[in-house]
């Protein structure tokens, strides 16, 4: 409980320098760690924690059931349709929405349940085959599609995932790019609720945060290597 508190503290404080000011959410990404982790988290004060495989999370949240309230539950991998349903049904944010035939899906099982869900679209900033996401094109046409077909999606923002380097400063020009687009769609639709842009991991947050990011999503950081799930 110790490190992990103690961990919280620094990035928060990290987070305090760099936001000037801004309303930063700290995003602790419990994937690959355990349930005890989880919740050492959530007892240090955390309040959204993130995990990327539906498999992994359910067990996890099954565990932690009586510390996960209040406690907002993301999602961040690649989302296929098929797994839509379990999602939209123990996620309150999803923020990997990377298609259309996704928003239809997450869609079509929110309103099953009466739940509007809420989603981040997110965007490809590099080339690299292993990256996910919709082009910057693609991030206007599976807003507006959303907004006139999918009443049971809020669309909030923005989630990206730069790619890594040795050399933190080179990560910088690919979250201007996703700040830009952020912007950019904020003034062509004038939305409120669009206003969340998730960018900046355990290496790199710092960056993202001076670039833009109101959202930064931190496992390692948090929880160390040594914690990791075998």
């Amino acid at each position: 409980m110790d490190t992990v508190y103690r961990n919280i503290k620094n990035i928060q404080n990290k987070i305090e320098r760099f936001a000037e000011g801004r309303n930063i959410t700290l995003v602790a990404v419990t994937k690959t760690f355990s349930a005890n982790c989880a919740r050492q988290a959530i007892d240090a004060g955390i309040l959204d924690i993130a995990e990327s495989k539906i498999q992994e999370a359910l067990p996890k949240f099954d565990i932690l059931s009586n510390s996960l309230k209040g406690v907002n539950r993301h999602f961040i991998g690649h989302l296929q349709s098929n797994k839509a349903k379990k999602a939209v049904y123990n996620f309150d944010m999803i923020q990997s929405l990377d298609s259309i035939e996704l928003a239809d899906s997450i869609n079509r099982h929110a309103k099953e349940i009466n739940k509007t869900q809420k989603c981040l679209i997110e965007l490809k900033v590099s080339q690299e085959e292993s990256k996910t996401g919709a082009s910057k094109e693609k991030v206007v046409e599976i807003y507006d599609y959303c907004v006139l077909n999918c009443r049971n999606i809020l669309v909030c923002g923005i989630m990206t995932i730069a790619p890594y380097f040795e050399d933190k400063k080179l990560v910088r020009p690919y979250f201007k790019l996703a700040f830009n687009t952020f912007e950019n769609m904020r003034k062509l639709r004038k939305d409120s609720n669009f206003s969340i842009l998730s960018m900046g991991m355990s290496e790199d947050f710092e960056i993202a945060i001076d670039e833009g990011s109101n959202m930064v999503r931190i496992g390692t950081a948090i929880f160390g290597e040594r914690n990791y799930v075998k």
